[in-house]
């Protein structure tokens, strides 16, 4: 049997992309001591969902995406954000 290579978690203060998810993914999945084949059984995704999510295919799909990420414990969140409107506001209080 290949042995698993361990990959490093990409750095994820830059910009988030479908290549940086995918590296993360990869790192995760990886550092788990996951094959492919049994992250994507563990995901319930096709093993060919689950490779091109790792190469950061921009076509993805999210839910599929969303899945993979909860499997292996990986959380992606939202920052709060005030639009134009309610910053006015503030700026009164």
């Amino acid at each position: 049997m290949k042995k698993l290579t361990k990959f490093k978690n990409p750095p994820l203060e830059q910009a988030f992309t479908a290549s940086l998810l995918g590296q993360a993914i990869k790192a995760r999945r990886t550092q788990s001591g996951l094959r492919l084949e049994d992250a994507a059984a563990l995901c319930g995704v096709a093993k060919q969902t689950f490779m091109k999510i790792e190469h950061g295919h921009p076509t993805s799909q999210l839910q599929s995406i969303l899945q993979i990420c909860s499997a292996l414990g990986i959380k992606i969140y939202i920052a709060p954000w005030h639009n134009e409107e309610e910053a006015a506001a503030d700026d009164w209080t």
